[in-house]
């Protein structure tokens, strides 16, 4: 039987996870999809891909039943939005998608909320935690840990054994070698090739990937 779902966003990436539902959709219907969730009150009532903007966070509280996935590329306004869902419904219903045209290995743990785009190769003997994004086309490979929050844009190479913290970023078209740690709240930018362990809450640029800056 289907299940009720929304969208929370209505940007590029949210259009693209509603692509995502359309392609679950195509041979038998896993998602009655009924429209997007947005913070803007001045998108409500506008419609995206033929489809309503049905209001903001609140709107959940009337509709418990309803699944819901955060489409918000960023990692931290991701962690915020599910944060707050978390204060408006006691126990929300976080949907998990998968690309059809996806590989994913038999003994690959996916968290809650996480999306999996067309492209990705998940090989085996990995942990995907909640809430994460793997855009397309991009490798995990065995025995590597994906921490909550974690955001993996296009093209990115994950080698195993690898460990990637909380809430944070690769950026389009990196690489990360085998065995290496990244801390929480990292981000690594575009084309960037990680070779040896990152600390928390740094950005890294670069062939090989050096930290240019700290956050706090």
């Amino acid at each position: 039987m289907a299940k009720d779902l929304v969208i929370f966003g209505t940007g590029g990436f949210a259009r693209e996870v509603h692509q995502i539902v359309e392609d679950l959709n195509k041979d038998s219907t896993q998602w009655n999809f009924q429209g997007f969730l947005d913070d803007n009150c001045e998108k409500y009532g506008s419609e995206v891909h033929g489809f309503p903007v049905l209001g903001g966070g609140d709107w959940l509280a009337h509709h418990p039943e309803v699944y819901i996935v955060v489409g918000v590329g960023s990692p931290k306004a991701r962690e915020s939005i599910v944060n707050r869902i978390r204060e408006i419904v006691p126990d929300p219903l976080f949907a998990t998608l998968i690309h059809p045209l996806a590989w994913v290995g038999n003994r690959v743990e996916i968290g809650e909320g996480s999306i999996v785009c067309a492209g990705n190769l998940v090989t085996t003997d990995i942990k995907i935690h909640r809430h994460v994004i793997l855009n397309i086309d991009c490798t995990v490979g065995h025995d590597s840990i994906l921490g909550d929050f974690v955001t993996v844009n296009p093209s990115v190479n994950i080698s195993g054994n690898v460990t990637i913290g909380r809430c944070t970023e690769l950026g389009t078209g990196g690489a990360v070698i085998q065995g290496v740690t990244i801390g929480e709240e990292a981000i690594v930018g575009a084309g960037g090739v990680v070779v040896r362990d990152l600390p928390s809450r740094v950005t890294a640029v670069g062939v090989p990937a050096k930290v240019i800056k700290e956050h706090s």
